[in-house]
């Protein structure tokens, strides 16, 4: 038995302890998602409820499990007992789960969200299976095998968890062999672009030169997007052995972790997993006693949207002005110090353990055979669960949208795929299979892997100004189509926004957007258009009706709406007026409240919070043509 081996039974035995020891276990998520929603405090509540009452009990800090809505999430596994999960946990709550359930053996069944463990259907005490939750049960946890399962700064529960067996597989068959693992898995980036893993790293092996560089991607800056940041904040050892592996099979003797530093707890993970792994020889000379040496260092980018483009990302490590460049020559020939390079995205890398510990035919019965595997996303916006998931890759947006995440509480009108440089998708595309070629042919992108819902209250046309205008601040503008074009689009947007737009505006966004498409030198440019196109593509109308009847459908776009209150319906509650900043909503309790038009910023606070559609529907007075709401078909 050699030092790992030892180690890793070591991990095993201390993992056996904690899970299936004689002291109750308590697990609380404190990713991100559960750190806003009071996870902390949730802590320090369990932590002061075990001293006041003189319980004994392990607490582990756990990652992100997937649904953020039920954030924050708290698990008890008592001594014989199944782990027993709790949802949208406050400090009160938790005293009161530890009481009684720590206590007096009372799990609160009415209270518990789900049990971890078991099969399908199963039960305990009257609890669901947490897995057969519906925003669970379609999902297959790949990539997310450990994510709140684990301790992710605990090295040892990665390894008790087959951590590392990857890496050992891979040093085991070779550099060639393991390249040939991955073209038979057929591993597609999962950072947008789909191109197969593989054929990269072959390109970078046989490249002359004995420096080598591997680079992760973790510059995930795409609004809503939050896979790459949970994965390493809930298992970054998994995306560090996946660097291991791609580092070996290319040949690379230098790794850099390139994170934005808006990232601070998954920053903090990275460094205590790094110098966990050279306490344990997976860093530094001679890995695991083989002939493979590798180090890797963190680098934090400043949160430039245009660092994501490889070239940028090179520039940005190298100290320069994160810019891309012309290519040929691509990165795995000339890339960071003008060395053969490979950047690969966080979850590609995370992905690579698994293959090399279970075989590409395993990995294959997942996804479709042009897109095979799985996909992570975050699924946001006007959605009743929403979260981290992950899917086979095939699956249709109604699957993911209505069974995952439960539809839209208003009629669903829209998703956006692949960030703000991805397009948005109508209903017709709903029974579409979620894959590479099936989005591009819709005019929009895989990306990294951000979906956001939208409904009725959603106006497509401040979707489109909201993304380009995101993408066009963040262009590093070195060429002219993206700096120049993207900035006339943009004022054309704002333009219709304001009711000021005309029917010839419409074939200009469409010819600057192809043109911009066309002409611009990296990725940022080329896909800015994205969402412009296919709004005007599959919502035309909507264009056309701030065009020529200057009314916005779904009542966002300040310059052509006003809001009253209708009487009839107004109960005088004052909700509205607790949330109107400019105290425009005035009148006393139990009476109809009046609305001073010229006070009201339309900021639509008063119109989200109104229960009674006091002031919604034909509350609004819509500017078009001198015509009123009331003229208007009630929305």
């Amino acid at each position: 038995m050699n030092k790992f081996d030892d180690q890793r039974q070591q991990a095993r035995h201390q993992w056996g302890n904690l899970t299936a020891g004689s002291v109750p276990v308590i697990y609380i998520g404190t990713a991100s998602c559960g750190r806003a929603a009071g996870a902390m405090e949730v802590l320090a509540a369990v932590e002061e409820t075990l001293a006041q009452e003189s319980l004994r009990a392990h607490i582990v800090q756990v990652g992100c499990i997937g649904p953020c809505y039920l954030e924050p999430l708290m698990d008890i596994a008592l001594p014989g007992k199944p782990r027993i999960s709790y949802a949208s946990v406050t400090p009160d709550k938790a005293r009161i789960i530890l009481k009684k359930y720590l206590l007096q053996g009372d799990p609160l069944p009415n209270t518990a969200v789900g049990f971890l463990g078991g099969h399908d259907g199963e039960s305990h005490d009257g609890i669901p299976r947490f897995f057969d939750l519906p925003m669970l049960k379609p999902q297959v946890r790949v990539v997310l095998r450990n994510c709140g399962l684990i301790d992710p700064e605990d090295i040892n529960h990665y390894l008790a968890n087959d951590g590392y067996a990857g890496l050992e597989k891979a040093l085991a068959l070779g550099p060639e062999g393991v390249i040939g693992e991955v073209k038979a898995a057929g591993l597609r980036g999962r950072g947008g672009a789909g191109f197969p893993t593989f054929r990269k790293w072959e390109i970078c092996r046989g490249a002359p030169g004995d420096v080598k560089y591997m680079i992760c991607n973790a510059d995930e800056g795409d609004p809503g997007a939050f896979m790459n940041r949970s994965l390493i904040e809930g298992d970054p050892h998994a995306v560090l052995e996946g660097m291991l592996i791609a580092a070996y099979a290319i040949g690379a003797t230098r790794g850099y972790v390139y994170i934005r530093a808006e990232y601070p707890l998954a920053v903090k993970r990275l460094h205590k997993a790094l110098a966990q792994m050279r306490e344990y020889g997976l860093l530094g000379k001679n890995i695991l006693e083989s002939d493979f040496s590798f180090d890797i260092t963190v680098k934090e980018g400043a949160g430039a949207f245009v660092c994501g483009e490889e070239t940028a990302l090179v520039a940005s490590i190298e100290c320069k002005r994160g810019m891309p460049r012309s290519r040929p020559p691509f990165p795995a020939i000339a890339g960071l110090h003008g060395k053969p390079t490979i950047i690969n995205n966080v979850e590609t890398l995370g992905t690579l353990p698994n293959i090399l510990r279970n075989g590409a035919a395993w990995y294959h019965q997942y996804g479709t055979q042009g897109s095979p595997g799985t996909k992570t996303f975050s699924l946001v916006g006007k959605i009743r669960r929403s979260g981290l998931i992950e899917v086979p890759l095939g699956m249709t947006l109604r699957q993911i949208i209505f069974d995952i995440g439960g539809g839209t509480r208003k009629p669903f009108k829209a998703v956006q795929t692949g960030g703000p440089s991805g397009g948005c998708l109508s209903a017709e595309f709903l029974d579409m299979p979620v894959d590479y070629e099936s989005l591009t042919s819709a005019g929009s992108i895989m990306g990294s892997g951000g979906l956001i819902i939208m409904d009725d209250d959603t106006c497509v046309v401040d979707v489109a100004r909201y993304f380009l205008d995101f993408t066009q601040k963040e262009s590093c503008g070195k060429c002219t189509p993206c700096r120049v074009g993207s900035r006339h689009m943009v004022e054309i947007l704002e333009a219709i926004t304001r009711g000021e737009g005309k029917p010839e505006d419409l074939l200009k966004l469409q010819v600057l957007g192809e043109t911009v498409k066309r002409g611009s030198l990296c990725g940022l440019g080329q896909t800015a258009p994205n969402p412009v196109l296919t709004t005007l593509r599959y919502f035309r109308t909507e264009y056309l009706e701030h065009v020529t009847d200057k009314f916005c459908p779904a009542a966002v776009c300040r310059e052509l709406i006003e809001y009253r209150v209708i009487p009839g319906k107004c109960t005088g509650c004052q909700r509205c007026v607790s949330v109107c900043p400019t105290g425009a909503i005035t009148g006393p309790r139990s009476e109809p409240h009046n609305l001073d038009a010229d006070k009201c910023i339309k900021c639509r606070a008063c119109y989200e919070i109104c229960r009674f559609d006091a002031i919604a529907g034909d509350a609004i007075i819509i500017k078009s043509r001198g015509r009123f709401a009331d003229e208007q078909p009630a929305r």
